[in-house]
């Protein structure tokens, strides 16, 4: 973890910024306040996030076969 004064992040935001990306980086004021930046993660997927496919079977048809299957 770095640490910068609120003057030195100011000049370096760019630096700053790419460090975030791979570690926890502290800015501190004069008047004692500290700050944390930290890169945010992007948000996982969910793994019903599929894609869609074509396919010429109709909603009678996956109807059809969803009653057959459960009549045994």
């Amino acid at each position: 973890m770095q640490v910068f004064t609120y003057s030195e992040a100011r000049q370096n935001l760019s630096k700053l910024l790419v460090l975030a990306q791979t570690e926890k980086v502290e800015i501190r004021r004069k008047d004692g306040s500290i700050f944390s930046l930290v890169a945010k993660k992007e948000p996982s997927k969910s793994p019903f996030d599929v894609p869609g496919i074509n396919t010429k079977a109709t909603t009678q048809n996956i109807l059809s076969t969803i009653e057959q299957s459960r009549k045994g």
